[in-house]
């Protein structure tokens, strides 16, 4: 695998006669990116030569852009930590995050994260890259993460992100018996009050939606799937604690730990577009074991 990420393209009659500053633009390379092509290790060439970027360029031109290496954060050590990858290519990973592992470092938790295992897998396949994870979970949350290996598809995800198109599912369990069948959750989040870590409805928060819809009920809890509009830190935990009904093991919040000593949330699925293909790509992971027996309590 090359250790540097690049992209190619052929160019079509409609690109031809283009400048290939204009052309980058249009593919959404910023001028910050051409500035570090240019200054820090990276390359523009046009059938193998190097070209600066103001060559027009032709029809059936090879354009290829090579940006220079990545390097990680200061603080943020490769670790020989086992990774779940359920897809990768060169552009991007889907991962299924286990409970208990930390997306990114944190002052409580500085070593043992997703992103320390993803820098010790790149050093062990050659890739000169950092993290860059799209996609977080809450340390105790499993399932689906998806991570660009460079900082323009983050960029291109993030984009995607924003206009609705990268789109998770959950299952957890709630406390109680959750009811309607379907539902809406508008509710604004924010931080509460002489609280780093936990967060609530309040008016002056940031808008939140999320979506849920009854799987089965049990007589003490319910199974629920949910989806989200937003992406607020601890949406789900805080508007499902709102309406009632905490998720099981989600002591923060107010959930019961008598069955699960975590809160008992699973990504379960994600969908979006490949931002260099443009295909549709759809992944899912099943329950991990500790829900999978709380789902045997509603057969």
């Amino acid at each position: 695998m090359s250790s540097r990420f690049q992209i190619k393209w052929i160019i079509d009659q409609n690109n031809a006669g283009k400048l290939i500053k204009g052309f980058l633009k249009e593919e959404e390379i910023s001028r910050t990116a051409l500035t570090d092509i240019k200054f820090k290790g990276g390359s523009i060439l046009v059938n193998g030569k190097e070209e600066n970027v103001r060559y027009k360029l032709k029809e059936e031109d090879l354009l290829t852009v090579i940006f220079p290496p990545e390097f990680p954060s200061e603080g943020v050590q490769g670790e020989s930590i086992p990774i779940k990858i359920l897809f990768e290519d060169e552009y991007l990973l889907v991962v299924n995050k286990p409970a208990g592992m930390s997306t990114i470092p944190s002052r409580e938790h500085p070593i043992g994260s997703l992103a320390n295992a993803l820098i010790g897998y790149y050093d062990r396949i050659g890739l000169k890259a950092t993290s860059h994870i799209v996609t977080r979970l809450d340390r105790d949350t499993s399932g689906l993460v998806l991570v660009a290996k460079h900082r323009h598809a983050h960029h291109l995800f993030s984009k995607e992100q924003q206009s609705g198109n990268v789109k998770r599912t959950y299952e957890a369990f709630a406390s109680g018996m959750v009811k309607p069948d379907k539902d809406t959750i508008e509710q604004p989040i924010g931080r509460k009050d002489a609280s780093i870590i936990e967060r609530e409805v309040r008016t002056d928060g940031q808008y939140a939606c999320t979506h849920f819809m009854v799987i089965k009920r049990h007589t003490t809890f319910t199974h629920i799937e949910l989806q989200l509009e937003t992406g607020r830190t601890h949406q789900i935990r805080v508007h499902m604690s709102f309406l009632g009904h905490p998720l099981l093991g989600d002591d923060l919040y107010g959930g019961d730990t008598a069955l699960i000593t975590r809160q008992a949330l699973h990504c379960k699925q994600i969908k979006f577009i490949h931002p260099f293909s443009g295909q549709e790509m759809s992944f899912t992971a099943p329950l991990p074991a500790d829900m999978k027996r709380l789902k045997a309590d509603l057969l």
